[in-house]
């Protein structure tokens, strides 16, 4: 009980920052999701068919952008629609810097 709600508290944080990057938000999301679905990262990754580097690449911000086709991946792995994992504060324009 204690983690979550240390984990709501780095949440809201993160998406009090002014802008991220688009990598930065699906990590953020990523990180949301295993935590929420209690599930591991190499499940997620089993899952979705997306491999370690890249998904290092993704979590550790090494990355500028994630491809369309990648968060379908991530989407699967999580047994969500694309719409239903871009459902999320982090992905509201405003927060996303495009440049």
């Amino acid at each position: 009980r204690v983690r979550s709600s240390a984990a709501s508290d780095v949440y809201k944080r993160q998406t009090q920052e002014c802008t991220m990057n688009i990598c930065k938000a699906v990590g953020l999301r990523i990180s949301n999701l295993l935590l929420e679905k209690k599930m591991t990262l190499y499940r997620l990754e089993q899952k979705s068919g997306i491999l370690h580097g890249t998904m290092m690449c993704i979590m550790n911000e090494r990355n500028k952008n994630v491809t369309l086709k990648t968060i379908m991946q991530l989407a699967r792995g999580f047994d969500m629609t694309l719409l239903e994992f871009l459902d999320d504060k982090l992905f509201i324009e405003e927060n996303i810097d495009l440049d």
